[in-house]
């Protein structure tokens, strides 16, 4: 499960990521003056932009740019920018035909879907998109993509049916299709310049079919300039520089500066975030919100003792206060979650897990053996290298002490992001605070990467998502359950959905924490961004106003590629 910031990312299912905070009072956040020194320091003796473009600083570093590899999210936001979906999630949550014309066609079995293309679309490289390439390019993605479980899990065949239509053969009905479809990872690429790297990432090139050409690559840097030939609307803007920052201070300092444009909340601390929706607030920049589609969640090892009591799980999910973690940890920036599933995707419960509640969690200990002179010693992992992370398990254990100290005492421990991931799978953390985002808009997207098994023993899962993602729990009849909920469309399909959230809420394999949005701000010359439904920032509709429409208008600084560099 990769996690939805950019972190270190797995290639499967399931994945780490997530914060916390004391409840003793915030620091203050940075002075103004430093950020005028780093603005300072950044733009000295920088050479000028390319006549018209806008930077966009990230602390995303982009090893590269084919989507075989793709895994992270500010790898996915350049491809959005480089290449075209199929069909694109609005931000009203409707599906939209991109590369294809109409939604797919199904069979009366639904195991055959076919897909019209659009006619009128070239590569960068000048050659044709028709269904030959996508059928390429799709292929290429099942045999060699890092996250090409999602399309191998689910399509036994792709063929050209016609020059311009493909048909998917189905392994079994699929109701998300579309929305599986929209994800930015199946942009085709070109065959012609692609030939050599059918089995191998091509990491330095991209050429595709979006609004904007590569002109340029590093893995600090990347240069987009607009496509002459793109099929659709032109960008609003004359380019982009995509430029790596090492640290939230510096890209906060950037903005400030005016060395960058516009500012991605990917990776920004939680205090810089909050500044800058201040700021925003204030008319200092432009500030534009996505859906929240990032969760945060614990996973509790339930195939080993003291959690395989479901019983002390519940006692658990009680003893969370949500609302205190919201406001001292999250700085009222993260909305509370009580479901696997971002409320405002289709087939949520909202409410599914229980809300905080301190009598009940002590009459679940009492039950569990605990509180009558017993304190349970909880380990709680947390990710090292995320601020947030040690603040929400501090805050926590304060929380804990507070309102249940003779029943539980929360032991906290950090470990760096890549190695927690390595081992998420091994039953090695009775619990640990991760994230996920889904691949695409879909419930299914979170529920089965978390509740899926396919090698279920009792309430045990020794395969499959659930064992994935570290709790090893599943419940008879969950899996069929899931399988179902992809193959049912509708009403149907929804309340399904919500029955399995109401199962796992019983068993208690994960307590969600929190959903996080993202953001971005602009400086005050541009217009406001704005998101997708998918969760990316619209680059291409990014446009300058009033004196800054003209290229000469644009900030005179250019990223200094020597500031650049490094991850979170």
């Amino acid at each position: 499960m990769p996690p939805a910031q950019d972190s270190p990312q797995q290639p499967a299912p399931p994945g780490p990521q997530v914060p916390f905070r004391q409840l003793r009072q915030r620091p203050p956040l940075i002075a103004s003056s430093l950020f005028l020194f780093l603005g300072l320091g950044l733009t000295a003796c920088q050479p000028a932009r390319p006549p018209g473009s806008l930077i966009v600083g990230q602390a995303s570093r982009i090893n590269s740019l084919d989507p075989i590899k793709a895994s992270r999210v500010g790898v996915m936001q350049a491809l959005a920018a480089l290449g075209d979906p199929l069909y694109s999630i609005e931000a009203d949550g409707r599906i939209e035909p991109r590369l294809a014309t109409a939604l797919p066609r199904l069979s009366g079995d639904g195991l055959r879907a076919r897909i019209p293309l659009r006619q009128d679309v070239l590569f960068h490289d000048g050659s044709r998109f028709d269904a030959d390439a996508l059928v390429f390019s799709l292929q290429r993605f099942i045999k060699s993509g890092t996250l090409g479980f999602q399309l191998a899990d689910r399509v036994e065949a792709v063929r050209a049916v016609g020059p311009y239509e493909v048909e998917l053969s189905l392994k079994r009905p699929f109701a998300p299709l579309p929305r599986l479809l929209s994800a930015i990872f199946l942009t085709p690429v070109s065959p012609t310049a692609y030939k050599n790297y059918r089995d191998k990432p091509l990491n330095e090139r991209f050429v595709g079919t979006g609004p904007y050409r590569l002109a340029y690559f590093s893995q600090q840097q990347q240069r987009l300039v607009p496509f002459e030939r793109y099929w659709g609307r032109r960008p609003a803007n004359g380019g982009l520089t995509l430029t790596t920052y090492s640290n939230s201070t510096s890209l906060l300092g950037g903005l400030r500066s005016g060395e960058i444009d516009l500012l991605l909340s990917s990776s920004l601390e939680i205090d810089h975030q909050l500044a800058l929706h201040r700021s925003a607030q204030r008319g200092e920049f432009k500030e534009g919100v996505g859906p929240a589609l990032d969760i945060g969640f614990l996973s509790l090892l339930t195939s080993q003792p003291p959690l395989d009591n479901p019983t002390l799980r519940q006692a658990i999910a009680s003893s969370l206060d949500h609302e205190l973690i919201q406001q001292r940890v999250s700085l009222g920036m993260r909305p509370s979650l009580r479901s696997l599933v971002p409320p405002s995707l289709p087939g949520a419960d909202p409410e599914a897990w229980p809300a905080f509640n301190p009598e009940r969690a002590r009459s679940l200990y009492k039950r569990a053996g605990y509180c009558n002179g017993k304190r349970l010693s909880l380990p709680l992992t947390f990710l090292s290298d995320v601020p947030t992370d040690r603040l929400f398990a501090l805050t926590w254990q304060s929380q804990l002490k507070r309102d249940l100290d003779d029943c539980v005492r929360l032991e906290v421990s950090g470990m760096e992001s890549t190695t927690a991931y390595s081992q998420l799978d091994k039953q090695a953390f009775p619990m640990i605070l991760i994230n996920w985002m889904g691949d695409y808009p879909d419930a299914e997207n979170y529920l089965s990467p978390m509740l899926g098994c396919t090698k279920p023993q009792g309430n045990r899962c020794l395969e499959g998502g659930s064992a994935l993602s570290g709790s090893f729990w599943t419940a008879p009849g969950l899996d069929a359950q899931l399988q179902r909920s992809s193959e049912l469309a509708g009403p149907e399909r929804l309340a399904l959905l919500q029955t399995i959230q109401r199962r796992a809420a019983e068993g208690v394999p994960y307590l969600p924490v929190w959903v996080v949005r993202p953001a971005a701000w602009a400086r005050p010359q541009l217009e406001a961004p704005r998101f997708d439904g998918s969760g990316r920032v619209l680059l291409s509709q990014l446009r300058p106003i009033g004196p800054a429409a003209s290229p000469a208008a644009t900030s005179p600084a250019a990223p200094n590629p020597t500031k650049a560099g490094g991850q979170r």
